[in-house]
């Protein structure tokens, strides 16, 4: 079975580039290109691919601006970030929305494939310093918020940021390898159980952390000393 694969890029060479090494697997397919966000939308709702590889500086409308978009549409085609080394921010708001994974544009043919199988797949596939870089975000993130709000706020209140969720023993067991980037196929292999039930072991990690994402997880396990990344 092949996967339709959408490339958004504002950049020929680039898309060419991508379209040139997909073609080189029988698994996926390049079913059409964007040479911005607004297209890019435009497209991912009339074709419908399996997956959206998306730059994130486009003109006339960026890659979060298209994310947004989607999501407002209520589609929930999985997108793939392409990105570059001085883009961190970017990467990160991106992930924070939604994202399922990240790719620089000069990635190595093999990792372009693992990236994708993963997103059609429903994961999320993430470095550990990328968790690092969206923790840091999420701290100045909440450093802000927290002094935006202090005049409205009794210092004796508990924030809510403080509470620690209690995660089942398997549970931090599957929190940990996920922030180091592992596949849900990779745990339930070392964990010696199903897919499934990391599949549901994350599901209840996402409703106690109050997220529906694994960088969102990640980030608040970190934030709070419930997983490390060294």
């Amino acid at each position: 079975m092949k996967y339709n694969i959408l490339i958004a890029d504002d950049h020929f060479v680039v898309r060419e580039g991508l379209k040139l090494i997909l073609e080189t697997s029988e698994q996926f397919h390049v079913i059409g290109e964007a040479e911005n966000g607004k297209v890019a939308v435009e497209l991912a709702m009339e074709l419908q691919p399996d997956v959206i590889l998306m730059d994130l500086n486009m003109p006339v409308m960026s890659g979060l601006e298209a994310i947004e978009q989607l999501h407002a549409r209520d589609c929930r085609i999985p997108v793939v970030i392409l990105t570059t080394y001085n883009e961190d921010d970017l990467m990160v708001k991106g992930l924070a929305m939604g994202a399922k994974g990240y790719l620089l544009k000069d990635s190595k043919r093999e990792n372009l494939f693992r990236t994708l199988d993963s997103a059609i797949r429903g994961e999320t596939l993430l470095q550990p310093e990328i968790m690092e870089a969206v923790f840091q975000a999420r701290v100045r993130s909440n450093t802000s918020a927290a002094h935006r709000t202090a005049v409205y706020t009794s210092a004796s209140n508990t924030s809510s940021t403080g509470y620690i969720p209690v995660l089942s023993e398997k549970e931090k067991i599957v929190l940990q390898a996920i922030a180091h980037g592992h596949r849900s196929k990779d745990i339930a292999f070392d964990m010696g159980i199903s897919e499934r039930t990391v599949k549901a072991h994350l599901t209840n990690i996402y409703n106690k952390l109050g997220v529906d994402s694994r960088a969102q997880a990640v980030a608040i396990a970190i934030e709070r000393g419930l997983v490390h990344l060294g």
